[in-house]
Formats: structure tokens, C-alpha cells, sequence
């Protein structure tokens, strides 16, 4: 299992992160996500490769913003 992690801006309360992890959980590869809107951290916990560009993508779907975080 990988752990990756991505920085969200906009979330605001439990509906943004729910949206988030719905959205990112939807990605091929992806087994897991968690999202705190009190962080802004977005950790994917993933069975395989992910591709960070789908991860983001998937979280732009959800209307906020996502860079990995280094």
C-alpha cells in the first residue's frame, strides 16, 4: 500500500471533505482517501500506481484545488 498525499484549498466543513473523498475514492487505484477540511490535507492510500494528474483532476471535479504536497 502507498500513501500519497495532496494540499486542497477550499475546503470549508465535513460536506467539502466528504465530496473529496468521494470524488478521489472514484480514481482507478485508489483504496482509500481522507480529506480534513481543518488541514487542507488530502491523504490517498493507494493498491497500486495512481496518477497524481487523475488524483487532482478528481478533486477539481469535487470544486476545490489540489497540488501534491512535497
Amino acid at each position: 500500500m502507498t500513501t500519497i498525499e495532496f494540499q486542497v484549498t477550499g475546503m470549508s466543513c465535513g460536506h467539502c471533505e466528504a465530496a473529496v473523498r468521494s470524488e478521489v475514492g472514484a480514481v482507478p487505484g485508489v483504496a482509500a482517501a481522507d480529506a480534513s477540511a481543518a488541514t487542507g490535507r488530502l491523504v490517498v492510500e493507494a493498491s497500486g500506481p495512481v496518477d497524481d494528474a487523475a488524483v487532482i483532476a478528481a478533486v477539481a471535479e469535487a470544486g476545490y484545488t489540489a497540488a501534491r504536497a512535497a
